[in-house]
């Protein structure tokens, strides 16, 4: 249930439904099996899976939500395959080249026909909602990722007013000039990770790993007029993660300090140590994400 990547996002509106109210409108979008021609679903699980009843879990002022995804493994080869053959049969016993939109509705038809059979796989993206920050928190990769998420919140809710967390200075130029002569803010180590990018179109990427970040060799780079767009760093021995010059976290690791109180504390069955698990993150991810903000001037005011 630890999150290993964030995306973020700031309500723009306040956040006033109860885990009970929430869970009642998620239900008209629940989870359902793909249909035998359908080729994808996407509704709300329970974020406790087969431990849980509710489709909310709260901890506090924080909600967790699950949506899960569930799609049809129809290999692009298989069909194209199966397209080429009957393209040849047909040429052959008509005497004649089909013409596109011949093999267009051919291929849909394969498509149709191979539906029912194929392998059914399922996906799940976790996020909570922390109604005392104002923030929306998702378990994503990428920004298409946790979109998916939040258009499914939308269309269950009616509305979900919020947009990307936006800072008042540039985190590439700022994370720059940590490695570039200057020092990284107070309980913030560098790791030995980092990416850079020429800010010219179509420049050169330098990806780095098990790297002295702090080095001449980066330095060469940096000078060169590169900039820092991911950078390793831990922060007060209780994270380690890969921040990003759109404000996204990837590789997140809850250190040992956290791991160790999270044991510590009794829990006598799943559900229990869901509990307990999702309180220490979201404590823990509410005194960084306004200390990771104030490292870029904090919030950009509303107007």
């Amino acid at each position: 249930m630890w999150f290993k990547n964030l995306q973020l996002y700031r309500l723009t509106q306040p956040f006033e439904a109860s885990a009970e109210a929430l869970h009642e409108q998620l239900e008209a979008r629940q989870c359902r099996p793909c249909g035998s021609l359908e080729l994808a679903t996407l509704g709300w699980t329970q974020p406790l899976g087969k431990d849980g009843s509710q489709l909310t879990h709260a901890s506090g002022h924080c909600i967790m939500v699950c949506a899960r995804r569930e799609e049809k493994l129809l290999p692009a080869t298989v069909v194209r395959e199966e397209l080429a053959e009957r393209v040849d049969q047909l040429e052959a016993a008509e005497s004649r080249k089909l013409r596109r939109r011949e093999k267009e509705e051919l291929k849909d038809n394969i498509v149709l026909e191979l539906l029912p059979r194929a392998f059914v796989r399922s996906s799940h993206t976790y996020a909570y909602i922390d109604s005392h920050n104002g923030w929306l928190v998702v378990d994503a990769a990428s920004p298409k990722k946790a979109e998916e998420l939040i258009t499914l919140l939308r269309e269950t809710l009616g509305t979900f007013p919020l947009q990307p967390m936006e800072v008042e200075q540039s985190p590439a130029y700022t994370m720059t000039g940590w490695l570039d002569g200057g020092r990284l803010p107070q309980a913030f180590l560098p790791g030995d990770r980092c990416e850079l990018r020429d800010p010219m179109e179509e420049g050169g990427i330098i990806r780095c790993q098990r790297q002295d970040l702090e080095g001449e060799e980066i330095g060469v780079h940096l000078k060169a007029g590169k900039q820092v767009v991911q950078l390793a760093l831990e922060w007060h021995e209780h994270l380690s993660f890969m921040l990003c010059d759109d404000l996204s976290i990837k590789r997140l690791k809850f250190l040992d300090l956290i791991q160790e109180e999270a044991a510590e504390a009794e829990a006598e069955d799943a559900a229990t140590r869901f509990d307990v698990d999702f309180a220490l993150m979201s404590l823990e991810l509410g005194r960084f994400i306004p200390r990771l903000l104030e490292l870029f001037g904090g919030l950009v005011e509303k107007d």
